[in-house]
Parts: C-alpha cells; sequence; structure tokens
C-alpha cells in the first residue's frame, strides 16, 4: 500500500531544496544575460571577431544548459506533484513510490552539477594517463583505464579527442593523452585524478600470479585565448620526433609529432595526431598552456609535483582507488570509501558514484 503521507514528504523536502537552488542560481540574471549575448550574436559584425565570438558561444552554452537542465528538473517534479494530487483524490497509483526515486536519483545528480562552480569546472578536459613500473602489466592495465575513460565520456555524450598515444612494446600504452569535449568534463574529471591500483591475475605470467599494477591519471582544462598566459619563448624547447603507431603513410614517414618542454616547470606535452607538425605545435602549446593555468590555480600547494604529477611515485601508499579482480571482485574508492563488487560495470564506464562521492566531499 502506497503511503501518500510519505510521498508527500519527500516531495515537498525536495521541492525546497530545488527552490533554494534556483535562488542560489539567481535565474533571473541567467536570462538577462542569455538575452544579452543573443543580440551580441545576432549583431552584423559578430564574425569580425572570431576569438570573441567563439567566447560569447561559449558562455552562452554553458548558460542555456545550466537553464534547461534546471527548467527539466522542475518540469519532471511538476508532474510528480500532478500524480501525488490524483492519488490524493483516490486514483490508485503503483507507480507513484517509483516515480518519485527515480526523480529523487535525477534531482541528486542535478544538485551535484551546480556544485561544479569552480572557473574551470565547466571546460573541456585533458586527460593524460602514464603506467607506473612494471613493464607489460603496468602498460596494459592503463590501456584498460583508458578504454573505461573513453566508455565514461561516450555515455555522457562527450566528444573526444586522442591527442598523443605512445603504445607498448608488448601490449597497452606508454603513455597517452585525449581530450574530452563537453560541458563540466574538466569538473567532473578533476576527481579522478591521482593514482589507480589494479590487483589480478595477470594474462603475462605463464605462472598465473597475481600481479599489482598502477598507473597515474592527470586532469587540466582546457583553455582558450580568451585566458592570458604568457609563455617566454626561451622558457620552452621544443623537440620534434615521428609519430607511432597506426595513422596513415605521412605519420609514418614523417617527424610531425611534437614535445614541448616548459623548462622552469618541468611540464612536459606532447602531441603527434594532428596532419601536421604546425597543427601539433598549436595543440601542444595549447595543452601547456592549460597545464600552467592549473598550476597557477593549485599554487597553494607547497609541491609543483602535486600539481603536475610526480610519475615516478605511481606506487604503493598513494592510490586514489584500488581495483581488485582476483581473489574477489570490487573497486573501491580510498578518499570516500564507496565500493561496489561490480567491476565490469565500473571497467564500462560506470564512474558516477565515485565522482558524485568525491564532488561532495569536497564541499562539505
Amino acid at each position: 500500500m502506497i503511503d501518500l503521507y510519505e510521498c508527500h514528504q519527500k516531495t515537498s523536502g525536495m521541492k525546497e531544496e530545488l527552490a533554494a537552488i534556483g535562488k542560489s542560481m539567481d535565474l533571473p540574471a541567467i536570462d538577462q544575460r542569455l538575452e544579452e549575448l543573443t543580440a551580441i550574436s545576432e549583431e552584423p559584425t559578430f564574425w569580425n571577431d572570431t576569438q570573441k565570438a567563439q567566447k560569447v558561444l561559449k558562455e552562452q552554452k554553458v548558460l542555456r544548459s545550466k537553464r534547461s537542465h534546471y527548467d527539466s528538473v522542475k518540469d519532471d517534479l511538476d508532474d510528480i506533484e500532478v500524480m501525488l494530487e490524483l492519488a490524493d483524490a483516490g486514483e490508485v497509483l503503483d507507480e507513484l513510490p517509483e516515480a518519485i526515486d527515480d526523480f529523487a536519483k535525477k534531482f541528486d545528480s542535478f544538485k551535484l552539477e551546480t556544485l561544479l562552480s569552480g572557473e574551470y569546472d565547466s571546460n573541456n578536459a585533458i586527460i593524460s594517463l602514464h603506467p607506473g613500473a612494471g613493464g607489460t602489466e603496468s602498460h596494459d592495465w592503463a590501456s584498460m583505464l583508458l578504454r573505461m575513460y573513453t566508455r565514461w565520456a561516450e555515455q555522457k555524450g562527450f566528444k573526444i579527442k586522442t591527442l598523443d598515444l605512445q603504445p607498448g612494446d608488448v601490449a597497452g600504452i606508454k603513455s597517452a593523452t585525449l581530450l574530452i569535449e563537453g560541458i563540466n568534463a574538466y569538473g567532473y574529471l578533476k576527481t579522478e585524478r591521482g593514482v589507480h591500483r589494479l590487483v589480478r591475475i595477470s594474462p603475462f605470467d605463464s605462472s598465473g600470479r597475481r600481479h599489482t599494477s598502477f598507473a597515474s591519471l592527470d586532469v587540466t582544462p582546457e583553455v582558450d585565448d580568451s585566458v592570458e598566459i604568457e609563455i617566454n619563448p626561451d622558457d620552452i624547447r621544443v623537440d620534434t620526433y615521428r609519430s607511432s603507431g597506426a595513422g596513415g603513410q605521412h605519420v609514418n614517414k614523417t617527424s610531425s609529432a611534437i614535445r614541448i618542454t616548459h623548462i622552469p616547470t618541468g611540464v612536459v606535452v606532447q602531441c603527434q595526431n594532428e596532419r601536421s607538425q604546425h597543427q601539433n605545435r598549436e595543440v601542444a602549446m595549447n595543452m601547456l598552456k592549460s597545464k600552467l593555468v592549473e598550476i597557477m590555480e593549485q599554487e597553494q600547494k607547497e609541491k609543483l609535483e602535486d600539481v603536475v604529477g610526480d610519475y615516478s611515485q605511481i606506487a604503493w601508499g598513494s592510490q586514489i582507488r584500488s581495483y581488485v579482480f582476483h581473489p574477489y571482485t570490487m573497486v573501491k574508492d580510498h578518499r570516500t570509501n564507496v565500493e561496489t563488487g561490480n567491476i565490469q560495470a565500473v571497467m564500462d564506464g560506470a564512474l558516477d558514484d565515485f565522482m558524485n562521492a568525491t564532488l561532495r566531499m569536497q564541499v562539505e
């Protein structure tokens, strides 16, 4: 039997929360700004300044997304209230409790989205994977993580662009850098920054022994030309090399890949997947700028390694999460203690529970 009192209590509580969120978002200000941006985009000279135009369109896209998500949640809540009114009038609605529970999950995700208020949270994300010590085993683990984050991004409807990929000698990858394009991509993925630990029976060990492997994920926000940061040409070293892996005849025969080292910080970025050396250099410079912006944002850190990642320490004691395939199956986040036994779902991109818990922890 449906407990209508409990249904009303749950719905009333979420309604009050939604009203408070709408007030904190300042919806009238968002609507006004959208009107201003629409007027600007309709000016005949709008595209005369491409850089300014792209900045306007980006802001417009972010604000529209915030507004539409709020409206979608409010519409769903209105539907729940209509169902409650019908139930109060005597109609039998067996689906009401399930509808309220489903809405509660959507509302919880929406609340977490509103926590992404950092300056770069709405930006695209640049993620870099680096295996720890261990050769083939750790290279394979890095490629498994690459697949996991690719699946997560696909499920979110984000675009994925490979900027650099260094295959392992036997299997897996030596390193990989991807651009994940989508609203709030950086806000979510920044929660995944750190060392990831794998425990399993190695497919590369003929004795069938259990192995522990490590790989590190680094995440930075993609920044555009509207972010002003000066890079002294004397502070960088640019190296060219031949692209590796599949990619067409010109990739294998020309030294079009670019590696840029920022000497003062030791930050290294590289790109090999564009069609020309010039394009690879442009992308690599944007990657460097993104990395330096992240360092500036984290300047309160005591050590630079805390920001750019100290890949020599991808080992015991530094992991944020463990993935155990043997002797039992479990994924556990060591920061939030969130865990699940459905390890295959996680490896197929089911990361939201871990990300959401970390976001909650960061604002509490």
